[in-house]
């Protein structure tokens, strides 16, 4: 039965994969599609690039966030934990693009191994260990923390950009941040790849352990090839519905204040992976950057309704996984022995 469960986890981790880099293809192309800095081919082809450079090389922070990340059970007990908060996980994701609407992918995943390691306490199995400290710092803290730095950073670093151009006319400023934008749209899509990229692997690295294939060591190359394909196949498949609600429905945005945004996100990303090995969502950061530079104008038209909807299901995210994982570890129990 192991082989079998750890075949399911490895496909659930690539549709996982998969999912996350076509629901957060958005992140990176909507603002230039929005303002015409890129053309909506070129966008997805530049953030389909970086997303696998910056994948790829994650793989190097993987077995790290593996290790301090959860401890699952051996055997097939942990594999089921496994493949059940990473279903549930998909499941939530693909409804939330079907509406249109951005959230974490990894705040749905940490909230699903939390409710699937409940299930299977409930049924006699072991709890998935350090999971309780994933949901605080993992989901709580970023949850709270990294949407109010990347809102007000964004909104002041407004004054300095619009100072520093207060000169040149408005024909001018747009035809040179469009053309930054292009940069900085890469840039948001590198720190993209670094931050779920390891995530991904980091999975991977659990099932193998869990399932007895490896003790520890250096990561496998096909854990680091298959996280960094599936996500930029993901992209290149690119999730207009979300995109269309970032660029047009959520504020309106010129290039300079795009700009902005998306290069203060891509500098957190940045500094949460590589200096802090702190796991930051690219959709809240690059959301709240975009309304934070969007606000610091004299007509926002922030859609706040829709902000509204925004944030309450970023909040119900991780417990609506989590009790989807509970749900489905209860129904595999009886697989696995527990």
């Amino acid at each position: 039965m192991t082989p079998l469960i750890f075949a399911l986890v490895v496909v659930l981790a690539a549709a996982f994969a998969f999912i996350n880099g076509f629901r957060d293809v958005s992140n990176s192309v909507a603002l230039a599609v929005r303002t015409r800095a890129l053309t909506p081919t070129v966008a997805v082809l530049l953030a389909a690039v970086f997303n696998f450079i910056g994948a790829l090389l994650s793989s190097g922070f993987a077995v790290a966030v593996s290790q301090n990340w959860v401890t699952l059970p051996l055997g097939d007990s942990g594999l089921s934990i496994l493949v059940s908060g990473l279903a549930s996980a998909c499941i939530w994701g693909l409804l939330l693009w079907w509406r249109g609407v951005p959230s974490s992918s990894t705040h749905a995943l940490v909230g699903g191994l939390f409710g699937a390691g409940t299930a299977s306490v409930v049924v006699g199995g072991n709890a998935v260990g350090g999971v309780d400290q994933s949901l605080l710092f993992q989901v709580a803290l970023p949850l709270l923390i990294s949407p109010v730095i990347a809102f007000l950073g964004a909104y002041l670093l407004v004054y300095p950009v619009t100072w520093a151009a207060r000169y040149a006319q408005p024909n001018e400023i747009n035809r040179r941040f469009r053309a930054a934008q292009s940069v900085t749209a890469g840039a948001v899509a590198f720190g993209h790849g670094l931050q779920d990229g390891q995530r991904v692997s980091a999975v991977l690295l659990l099932a193998i352990l869990a399932a007895g294939y490896a003790d520890g060591g250096p990561i496998p190359v096909w854990v680091a090839m298959l996280s960094a394909v599936m996500i930029t196949v993901g992209t290149l498949c690119g999730g207009w519905r979300i995109s269309h609600t970032m660029a047009y429905r959520l504020i309106r945005i010129d290039p300079l204040r795009g700009v902005v945004a998306q290069a203060f996100s891509a500098a957190l990303l940045f500094i949460g992976a590589i200096g802090l090995h702190w796991p930051i969502s690219t959709t809240h950061t690059v959301t709240s950057g975009v309304l934070g530079a969007g606000e610091n104008q004299h007509l926002s038209g922030t859609h706040r309704k829709l902000v509204a909807r925004i944030l309450s299901l970023w909040v119900l995210t991780p417990a609506v996984t989590a009790g989807g994982a509970f749900v489905l570890e209860l129904a595999l129990s009886p697989l696995t022995g527990t």
